[in-house]
């Protein structure tokens, strides 16, 4: 998902993706158009009495629209960091929080496995969501009928963050209400067998979602629930692969270094091109005098490959993604999925190279641990 950072708020970096810029005018004109509606809804609702007649007039019913997304978004954006800060109560670290296209998204460098800890992060949101509601209540209530501008935003704005608490409570793993079902379903059976019922109910949530959203040809009905069927396959698939390198390190899995291929930082590139070609390698760890200097893959060499009298030390990566021998499988897993890269290299305590670690390598160990332990088959990729 492309994103720019726009800052941070507790030390968590606060990020907007690309399709929030289109959204908002989107939501803007939904919610302008509809000022009459919205405002009968209010009166009905909170016995108000907001005059429509002012608020339809001119430019006012867009700039209410655009005051209106805004502090719809601004109230996902408390939903989600309800969760970061619930999250770093059990030292969970949050690597950033999201708003996009369906709303925003807290991403975790980890979920706990402990189930009262995912129950307490889940119910964190819309938790943070009814109580922004109320607030927005209180002041609507407390705010004299002068200004119906602010009370529309404000009275719109309450109803929306208990909506947004409600859906979210809905089954739809990985929705808040999923991932406490799993949490719940965890207290007695083992976390894959929890994340794949909840996967199934969240599956099943989706179909409905969608046959709702081609019925009344809502495109963010159809949009939501697409990505939660992706997400809850995505999701089972990781605890699939995390359940079956349990207990097993790095070492088991590494290529030592004894067996591995290295090469020298004063290797010329079209050598190492060809020596790629014959090995049949994409990328080898950088050796100088028995000290690990670099790693040099094919994606190096495709801007320099060309350039005379270069090579390896001149188109190396010297920031190097690396693991400890007795890391876990899963913590090394996450490191590649997170980096996007292919490979990771394993270093001792004294900064030695003891081996590299592969996706490829993974992907076997996956397939030998899936056949001598009996885990259910599951689309084996460790793509995320």
């Amino acid at each position: 998902m492309a994103s720019v950072r726009i800052g941070s708020a507790f030390g968590i970096p606060i990020k907007l993706g690309a399709s929030f810029l289109l959204v908002v005018p989107l939501l803007a004109y939904i919610i302008g158009v509809q000022i009459e509606l919205t405002v009968e809804l209010l009166n009905d609702a909170f016995a108000a009495g907001i005059d429509p007649e002012p608020l339809a007039d001119g430019a006012t019913p867009w700039l209410l629209g655009l005051a209106a997304a805004l502090g719809l978004f601004a109230s996902v954006f408390f939903h989600e960091l309800g969760h970061a800060l619930a999250a770093r109560r059990y030292d969970l670290e949050t690597q950033s929080i999201t708003l996009w296209f369906l709303g925003g998204l807290a991403q975790f460098a980890e979920m706990p496995e402990d189930w009262h800890k995912e129950f307490v992060i889940a119910i964190a949101g819309p938790i943070v969501s009814v109580a922004v509601g109320v607030v927005c209540y209180i002041g609507f209530v407390l705010l004299p009928a002068e200004f119906p501008a602010v009370l529309f935003v404000l009275g719109y704005l309450a109803i929306l963050n208990v909506v947004l608490a409600f859906f979210n409570m809905l089954p739809g793993f990985p929705m808040d209400g999923g991932r406490v079902l799993r949490a719940l379903l965890s207290r007695n059976r083992s976390r894959l067998e929890a994340t794949q019922t909840a996967a199934a109910v969240g599956k099943g949530f989706a179909l409905l979602l969608g046959f709702f959203g081609i019925l009344t040809f809502s495109i963010f009905a159809i949009a939501i629930a697409f990505f939660i069927y992706i997400a809850a396959s995505s999701e089972t698939q990781q605890i699939f692969v995390e359940t079956a390198f349990e207990g097993i390190t790095v070492t088991e899995l590494m290529t030592p270094a004894v067996r591995l291929d290295t090469v020298s930082p004063e290797l010329p590139l079209d050598r190492l091109l060809e020596r790629m070609m014959r090995e049949r390698h994409t990328g080898y760890p950088v050796l100088d005098e028995g000290e690990l200097v670099g790693i040099v893959t094919l994606e190096d060499l495709q801007e320099r490959a060309d350039a005379d009298d270069t090579v390896v030390a001149d188109v190396m990566s010297t920031e190097l993604a690396t693991v400890g021998p007795n890391d876990e499988a899963t913590s090394a897993l996450r490191t590649i999925q997170q980096e996007n890269i292919g490979r990771l290299l394993v270093v001792d305590d004294d900064g030695s190279l003891a081996g590299l670690l592969s996706r490829t390598d993974l992907m076997k160990a996956l397939e030998i641990a899936q056949q001598s332990r009996s885990i259910p088959a599951e689309p084996q990729s460790l793509e995320r």
